[in-house]
């Protein structure tokens, strides 16, 4: 099968500089890799074909040759007289470390970079809970208590996983560095070790009420403060009530994240509640005072004569306090006229009769629309 050109190969124009082949040639030779593709044949020929094809346009010589004679300029049997010609390629994976920079480039790119000493101790994992509250006491602030089942330290080790009175040791299977080497095919590759787990170390005599994790699972209660003003998606943070670090580290933290139950009349907006209050025709018409609710119990408020459906009233600071403590929000009162229905025929008649002693001055809003809308209706 013919070769490709080695500038395909590598995606690049024949007008590339070297740091765009090299740039090339780190991308696909990572993705090609045999140790990301394991048993691929395919992506095997192809991590041997950038090798070629990067040795080849990365030394100015070579790049020269081949963009003169192409591939014949490899070709053992046209070296004789070949002006400077040179034919014959290195290992792909010695060009692939050379290229990255030796050995570091397992831990750069197959995950073992910025490994932590497994034998010091390591801080506890964070816990999430989830946790529901009426609409009041978001608004109002209140205290709770919770339940939580979780990996707290072995009162009898104290965390550290042995007997009390034994010691631990340094891991006789990788010496106290926490890996393992392993070879695969031409490369080798470090792996957590079996035996210590990563510590380093291993217990002559493991605490019996832990097995020498150090670490036991416990039902803890709990109790938490939650200011007003919170709302669907706040997060309180309980510090050291996460689980418990491993070699003595310290805990972890609890995370709260709560969410809201919604209310039967009132409807938030930040800061300011919406509360929808029906009031009759006759109300509306008239005037009246109407008593509204609020969060903190009742209150009354002038509705003047003629008020429109949809009309909104605001009672300053009758809203949600805010979190940060700058004050409380607004309540805003939204009026909605509510039309009668089952009339009797009494009812029916005085209406009836309220409609015929009524002129256009009655309802401008009305009169306005039709004035509007009559070139449409002709």
């Amino acid at each position: 099968m013919a070769k490709r050109d080695y500038y395909e190969v590598l995606g690049v124009e024949r007008e590339a500089d070297v740091e765009e082949i090299k740039k090339s040639y780190r991308k696909l030779a990572v993705k090609f890799h045999p140790d990301k593709n394991p048993g691929d044949k395919t992506a095997e020929e192809k991590f041997k074909e950038l090798g070629e094809a990067y040795e080849a346009l990365s030394d100015p010589q070579k790049r020269a040759a081949y963009d003169r004679y192409g591939h014949a300029a490899f070709d053992p049997r046209m070296r004789s007289g070949g002006g400077g010609r040179s034919g014959g390629f290195h290992d792909p994976a010695d060009i692939f470390r050379e290229v990255f920079g030796g050995s570091s480039i397992f831990e750069d790119l197959f995950g073992g970079g910025g490994r932590s000493d497994p034998t010091q101790p390591q801080r506890g994992a964070d816990l999430r809970y989830d946790m529901e509250i009426t609409f009041e006491e978001a608004a109002n602030g209140c205290e709770k208590e919770i339940t939580v089942t979780k990996n707290d330290r072995c009162d009898v080790c104290h965390g550290s996983g042995a007997e009390p009175g034994s010691k631990s040791r340094t891991c006789p299977t990788c010496g106290g560095r926490g890996q393992v080497i392993s070879s695969r095919g031409i490369f080798s590759i470090a792996q957590t070790c079996p035996r210590c787990e990563g510590a380093g170390r291993v217990l002559e005599k493991p605490c019996k009420t832990c097995h020498g994790s150090g670490r036991r699972e416990v039902t803890s209660k709990i109790k938490l403060r939650i200011p007003a003003g919170v709302d669907t998606g706040s997060r309180l943070r309980s510090s050291g009530n996460g689980e418990a670090g491993l070699r003595g580290g310290p805990q972890g933290d609890l995370y709260v994240v709560l969410h809201v139950k919604p209310h039967e009349i009132f409807q938030r907006d930040g800061d300011d509640l919406i509360c929808d209050v029906p009031v009759s025709f006759v109300q509306a018409a008239l005037g009246a005072e109407i008593e509204v609710p609020t969060l903190s119990g009742k209150t009354s408020i002038k509705m003047p004569a003629g008020t429109q459906p949809g009309t909104t009233f605001r009672l300053k600071g009758k809203g949600i306090k805010n979190v940060q403590g700058f004050g409380a929000g607004d309540l805003h009162v939204r009026v909605h006229v509510e039309v009668p229905t089952h009339l009797n025929a009494a009812q029916k008649a005085k209406l009836q009769e309220f409609a015929e002693s009524c002129d256009e001055t009655v309802n401008p809003i009305t009169q306005s629309f039709f004035e509007k809308a009559k070139n449409l209706f002709s």
